[in-house]
């Protein structure tokens, strides 16, 4: 008999890598958009697929900066019509406050038909977009697949979105309770307050984001429509949800990780480094209240006070308030003075990432956008959890506090939302 030689034989070849794809990427015009979705570009293209950025011309100088892969992203200026409504050059909500926010919306849906032509000529395979309703019909009518991305994580979609709750009609019993098959852990239940169930039911119905749109149709219409959505997350927190989500949609729900910036050769600005390095490691409390939002007078100034009655160095990284046009006038009396030193308030962008790195910071209040949730989770800061009223941010607390046990939530009142200095000090000091 002769030997056999099976176990001499070649191993079959390794399928090549596939080719790389020609992607297309155009997000909310908001910087908190933008940054983000340039952050998944540079990890697209270091995995060498090639990326257009469709992003406001007047934008690209403040992002450009970011592009770690210029060979592979290109900037695709985007004219952004003029709205009546808006101050002239006006572009992207960093230039206009909230109320107007609305019409930087019907701007960007007046970019459609030039939209189409520049699709026509890019030809993409993909195209990821968030908040244009509009773009998943656009593109299959081009032969091209879409993905609604959201820089969220999925937990909110998967309990309070369309998908899963099947009609606009609820009520606030209703958001009470998770959604049909909903991953839920018998020893962990979502609570909200009273006003934050009221603030979700009429958000779903009344608020308007561009010309005719709710805002809640500019999510549920993509995410109906899409060829897949995607989210910022990771499988270790979000896999149960964005499986759920897979499943109740029944199409791909991708998760893209949590989209830190690679590392750069940016130091933190010299003006922030002295001053940190004036205290004690861990020391420090770090406050920011997201770059878009203004809180109400009242509650800037409990914020403020809640810091001052800590006794602990802080820096609170603040808009001025409703009505103020700077911090100075909308500060508490007499504060200024009493903190001297070892309390700065600012209006301007800070390099948060930078700061919640240094040593001298040991804690992280947030106002639970996920962004900031993201950098807090990979730095060593303690996290106290302050949500400002939006569906993500209240999602992502209760995510934080109670299930991952990671934060501490300042109290607020029932009805009213308000939070008092008593509040602030309490969650800063249990941390």
């Amino acid at each position: 008999m002769k030997e056999s030689h099976g176990c001499t034989s070649r191993p079959p070849p390794s399928s090549p890598p596939p080719p790389p794809l020609n992607i297309a990427m155009y997000p909310w015009f908001a910087m908190g958009h933008l940054t983000p979705c340039l952050h998944l570009s540079n990890k697209l293209a270091k995995r060498g697929h090639r990326i257009s950025f469709f992003i406001p011309r007047r934008t690209i100088s403040k992002l450009q900066h970011l592009n770690l892969h210029p060979h592979l992203i290109t900037f695709i200026p985007i004219n952004v019509p003029h709205v009546h409504e808006l101050p002239l050059h006006a572009e992207t909500t960093s230039d206009v406050p909230f109320a107007l926010y609305t019409y930087i919306a019907t701007a960007m849906d007046l970019t459609e038909k030039d939209t189409e032509l520049l699709l026509k000529e890019l030809n993409p395979q993909i195209i990821l977009f968030d908040f244009q309703h509009w773009l998943p019909n656009l593109a299959r009518s081009l032969g091209i697949k879409s993905v609604q991305y959201m820089i969220a994580y999925p937990i909110s979609t998967a309990y309070l979105g369309e998908g899963t709750r099947k009609t606009l009609e609820l009520t606030e019993d209703d958001l009470k309770k998770p959604p049909p098959g909903f991953p839920y852990d018998d020893d962990y239940s979502f609570k909200f307050y009273t006003h934050e169930l009221r603030f979700l039911v009429e958000s779903r119905k009344n608020i308007e984001f561009g010309s005719g749109v709710r805002l809640y149709d500019r999510f549920y219409i993509g995410t109906k429509l899409a060829d897949a959505v995607g989210f910022k997350g990771c499988r270790q927190i979000d896999g149960l949800y964005a499986d759920y989500i897979e499943t109740v949609l029944g199409k791909p729900c991708l998760l893209s990780g949590p989209l830190l910036p690679e590392a750069s050769d940016i130091d933190l600005d010299k003006k922030w480094e002295s001053w940190l390095n004036g205290f004690k490691p861990g020391s420090v409390v770090y406050c920011a209240y997201g770059s878009e939002t203004q809180l109400q007078q009242n509650q800037f100034q409990e914020l403020l006070l809640g810091l001052e009655q800590t006794g602990l160095p802080f820096l609170a990284a603040l808009k001025p308030p409703v009505g103020f046009d700077s911090i100075e006038e909308a500060l508490p009396e007499g504060f200024k003075e009493r903190v001297e030193e070892r309390g700065v308030v600012y209006g301007g962008w800070v390099q948060q990432q930078l700061v919640l790195e240094h040593p001298s910071v040991g804690c992280f209040i947030t106002h639970c956008g996920s962004a900031s949730i993201t950098e807090a989770l990979v730095n060593t800061c303690q996290i106290v959890l302050l949500p400002r009223l939006g569906s993500d941010h209240i999602m992502n607390a209760r995510m934080m506090s109670g299930k991952l046990k990671v934060g501490v939530e300042v109290e607020k009142g029932e009805d009213n939302g308000f939070f008092s200095r008593e509040s602030v000090y309490k969650a800063v000091k249990t941390v």
